[in-house]
Parts: structure tokens; sequence; C-alpha cells
């Protein structure tokens, strides 16, 4: 089933809360007004028994019927008492109570009944008077029928107008949820109209300092996010496009020239021989596009446990003296002998010390010196590699570890570099809870990898 509109179940809910709040107050009213109207007229039959009861006690026995008559005379209007002794004989009746044929009250104690005689709704208080020993029973009573016409209209009213405004109401919440909702319609049709092709679009945002606005503005911020992944994707999508070209190209180009004519077993060595290195270069650089989305997917999640940094940076620097060696280039490190414990991948780490290394050696003309420093710094286990080297421009610094980025981009080709070890390096040191950290000048350039250590 189609769930029904937002407008739709506020005026549902809106009704509904208002008619159980009317409902609600027409139940209360109506019992207030019923026993307000019965406490007025108890209270008041009650000041006329006691006036019957002060003037029963000062008359005798004989007197009693035609004080009582003189007394009746002398009120206004038409006042509903009888007086009998409790055997049912009466001493005095009201021709009202007589013609409505109200039966006489045992003799007890004092109390209240509502009843109908003849059609005509009473409400009768019965008490006892006293004339020395002589006990009677007073039954005063007044009638019902206006007062009890009075809460039927009031019910009636009720009834009526309670309708009339539900559907105001229902009206009014479905004009309001309306007007309220107007500018989410607008911030919908708006976010419609973005499209894969112009994510640089945004929402309007309504300046109405309330939760429509914080939505619109987190919108926007998503547009945002989205249209910056979408960029990076493209430029990923691109770059690795254009560096896997390369290398194809000159494997297909190779095996056709071979290929073309007749050669000697020599030639076909030598041949294969440069399309295994192409191959083996270009299975770098797809393992390196593998290792980078697995990590924007999240799925290549590394296995941290307590691991000694200076150990990993030892086993390290003997690699390193080789490729530096290799190069005719000066290699130093300087690691402390005590060990240094963080919470790491070990595997991880070993290669982000033969990344920044193999950079710093692969940057560095002959006769220059790379160096691998680590020691712990208060919280953090500092690593740093220099490099004499040819430096980094200061316009190339902020995008250093961006993914395919080469400043020198003939020389990084040049070196078979393909821009991605850096990146991989920065996420290895991010999934550590570190950072990674570039300066560079002239001289040459430092690498400084910050983690935090573990007791």
């Amino acid at each position: 089933m189609k769930a029904l509109p937002i407008r739709t179940r506020l005026t549902v809910w809106y009704f509904l809360i208002v008619a159980v709040a009317l409902v609600g107050f027409a139940v209360f009213a109506l019992a207030v007004m019923r026993r307000s109207i019965y406490a007025t007229v108890d209270e008041e039959l009650e000041d006329r028994a006691r006036a019957i009861q002060s003037l029963v006690a000062r008359s005798s026995d004989e007197d009693i019927g035609n004080a009582i008559r003189e007394h009746m005379e002398l009120q206004s209007g038409s006042q509903l008492l009888q007086v009998s002794d409790g055997s049912g004989k009466f001493f005095y009746r009201s021709a009202v109570m007589e013609r409505l044929a109200v039966p006489p009250a045992n003799a007890g104690q004092t109390h209240f009944e509502s009843a109908e005689y003849n059609e005509l709704p009473l409400r009768i208080l019965s008490t006892t008077a006293s004339a020395g020993r002589q006990r009677f029973v007073l039954q005063v009573a007044e009638p019902m029928d206006d007062y009890l016409e009075a809460v039927e209209r009031f019910r009636t009213a009720m009834f009526v107008g309670i309708p009339i405004l539900l559907g105001l109401a229902a009206g009014v919440g479905y004009w309001m949820s309306s007007r309220a909702l107007r500018p989410v319609d607008q911030i919908s049709q708006a976010a419609q109209e973005i499209n894969p092709q112009d994510l640089s679009q945004r929402v309007m945002v309504p300046q109405t300092s309330d939760e429509l606005q914080r939505m619109a503005e987190t919108l926007n911020q998503m547009l945002q996010r989205i249209e910056s992944a979408v960029a990076r994707i493209t430029q990923f999508t691109a770059d690795a496009s254009h560096e896997l070209r390369t290398p194809v190209a000159l494997i297909r180009t190779r095996a056709e020239v071979t290929l073309a004519k007749p050669r000697t077993s020599e030639q076909y060595r030598d041949a294969l021989k440069e399309v295994l290195a192409e191959s083996e270069r270009t299975t770098v650089l797809i393992e390196n596009l593998m290792t980078l989305t697995r990590a924007d997917t999240g799925s290549d999640t590394l296995s941290l446990h307590r691991t000694n940094i200076a150990e990993i940076a030892s086993e390290v620097s003997a690699q390193a003296q080789t490729l530096a060696e290799a190069k005719r280039i000066q290699w130093s490190a300087a690691i402390s002998n005590e060990a240094i414990w963080v919470r790491g991948n070990a595997n991880a780490l070993r290669r982000l010390l033969l990344i920044l290394i193999d950079n710093a050696v692969k940057y560095t003309p002959a006769a220059g010196s790379v160096s691998l420093a680590i020691a712990r710094n208060g919280t953090h286990a500092e690593i740093q590699v220099r490099g004499t080297g040819i430096g980094i421009c200061e316009t190339d610094l902020p995008h250093i570890f961006d993914r395919f980025y080469r400043a020198d981009k003939a020389r990084s080709r040049e070196l078979g570099g393909a821009g991605l070890g850096l990146s991989i390096g920065r996420w290895i040191a991010n999934a550590h809870g570190g950072e990674i950290t570039v300066e560079s000048s002239a001289a040459g350039s430092v690498f400084v990898v910050k983690l935090p250590v573990v007791s």
C-alpha cells in the first residue's frame, strides 16, 4: 500500500488530535455542567429543608400543617414539599407533589434521589424533622426539566459544533502543512533538476533559521561531496587510462615490430625481455590501482597488531642500502635501539618505508645522500626520510600526495613512476591513525611520518 503524502499525514494527525481534544472537552464540560447543576440544586434543597426543620421544631403537633402552609404561601414560586409521619400519613402536601403522586419516604438518614413522576424529572431530598418527641419525614423536591433541557441543548451544540470545528481544523491543518512543506517541494524540484553532467548546481537555502534551512544546507554539502567524489573518480579514470595506454601501446608496438619480419633467436629474446619488463611495470601499476580502489571502498582493511616499528625500520634499512648503492648514493640510518611500539600492520608499514625511501633514491642524483631516522617523540613515533634531491616546487607541494600527480612529469616517466606511491603511503599512514607531511627546499626534501605509540 502506497504511503500517504506527508501533508496528508500531518492533516490526519492534526485532525485526530483536535478531535480527541474537542471530544474530551465536551465530555468534561458536560460532566462539570451536570455536577454543577446538581450541586446547586442540592444546596438549595438543603436550605429549604433546614427552614422547614426550624419551623417544625417551633410548632406543636396540631399546628404543624397550618404553620407549613402559611410558610409556603409566603414563599415566592411553586415549591414542592410534603411532610409525613413515616407511616404514610401526610401532615402537609403541596398540590404539585400530590398531583405527581410522589410517595412518602421512610424515616431514615438524609439522602438525595433523582426520580421521574408523571414524566417530570425531580431532584428530591428526604430528611427528618422533630417537634418535641414527634419525628416527621420531610421531602423537598425541585423540578429538573429546565436544567436537563439546558444540558441537552449544550450536548446538541457540542454534537453539531464539533464536526464543524473538525472540518475547519482539517482544512486549516491541510493549508498550514501545505504552506510549511512548500519549501520542501521547491528543494525537491531543484534537486531533481541537478544531473550528473552538471553537479555544480545547488538548491536554494531558505533563510528561515529552522529545520528547512539546515536540510537545504546539508543537501548542498552532500552535493559538494558528491561533486568532489565524481571529479576525483573522473580524474582517476582518465589518469589510469592514460597511464595504462602507454605500456600497452609499447608492448603491442614491440610485438608488431618483432613479428613484421623474421628475426634471429637473440632478437626474439631481446624483444621478449622488453615485453616482460614493460609487463612487470604494468602489473605493479595495476596492483597499485587496485590497492587504492580497495582503500576507497573500505574493503582493504588492515589487521593491526602491537608492532615494533624500530625493528621494521632496521629490516628496511638493509634493502635501502642496496637501492642507494645501485645509484652510487650515500645511505645512512639513525634508528632507536629501544623498541618503539605502535598499533600497526608490519607489511603495510614496511611498504610505507620502502615507498618513501624509493622515492628519495629516485630523485636524488649520484653522489647525493638519503637518510632514515626514527625515534620516539612524546606520544608518537616520528619517521624522517631525507634526500638531497632536486626538491619540490612550492606550487607542487599541496598536490604531492594526489594520485598520478608528478611534479616533474617527464623525469617521473623516465624513472618509471606513475604517481601512485605517495598516495598509497598516505593511505597507510592514515589507516594507522597517523599523518605524513613533506618539507622541501632547493637542498632536498624530507618526508615526516608520525604514528601514535602504544605501551
